[in-house]
């Protein structure tokens, strides 16, 4: 295995190429991955602090939240993930193998943009503060996530035109502000170009 050049999760709070969730307003932060409410069952993210993103992918945030505020007044982004060092994209790998789930998740050889600080896995509270039904939960590793599928998923009734809506909300905000979705998972959006990311950008070690 080759050595992975970056900077450690301990790094990043001296780093100036990163800025903290917190600093960011109008947003809500749960972050399941620091949680047993994921996949996997259990909380990866202790003691580390994951609540960051690359200044470029936090500035793109702070657009979404103004279309947000300006199409839908009331309706917030829950940050679900953010930053997730290559050594949680190792473990969530390993849980996944030998299972055909491994197509939704990054080789942590390749690196996951997650770990560059520069995606996002995210949905929306309505005025309420409840999430608006996607169809599935996040996390949710079926076709029943596929935003590709949704037209098929909708014929068959496993989806409906609410679920649709919704997602083609958060969608139109996040590519309002420049993040790019993915065809497999409604709630995953990167921020530039993928392969531009791993060339030019630090991985979170």
């Amino acid at each position: 295995m080759s050595v992975i050049q970056g900077i450690a999760s301990e790094d990043i709070e001296s780093s100036p190429d990163f800025r903290h969730l917190s600093t960011i307003d109008g947003i809500a932060v749960e972050l399941r991955y620091g949680t047993p409410d994921n996949f996997v069952g259990r909380d990866l993210y202790s003691p580390f602090d994951c609540a960051w993103l690359h200044r470029d992918a936090a500035a793109a945030l702070e657009k979404v939240v103004a279309w947000l505020a300006d199409k839908r007044p009331g309706y917030t982004p829950l940050i679900l993930d953010a930053l997730r060092p290559q050594r949680v994209q190792q473990q969530l790998w390993d849980a996944l193998d030998g299972t055909d789930l491994r197509m939704y998740l990054a080789n942590p050889e390749r690196g996951s943009i997650h770990s560059f600080g520069m995606a996002l896995d995210l949905t929306i509270l309505d005025e309420e503060g409840r999430e608006l039904d996607m169809g599935t939960g996040f996390d949710d590793l079926s076709e029943k996530s596929h935003p590709a599928l949704e037209s098929q998923l909708l014929e068959r009734g496993e989806i409906t035109h609410e679920h649709i809506a919704n997602r083609q909300l958060l969608r139109d905000a996040m590519t309002h502000a420049g993040f790019v979705g993915i065809n497999s998972e409604w709630w995953h959006f990167d921020c530039g170009d993928r392969e531009t990311v791993r060339r030019t950008f630090k991985r979170v070690l």
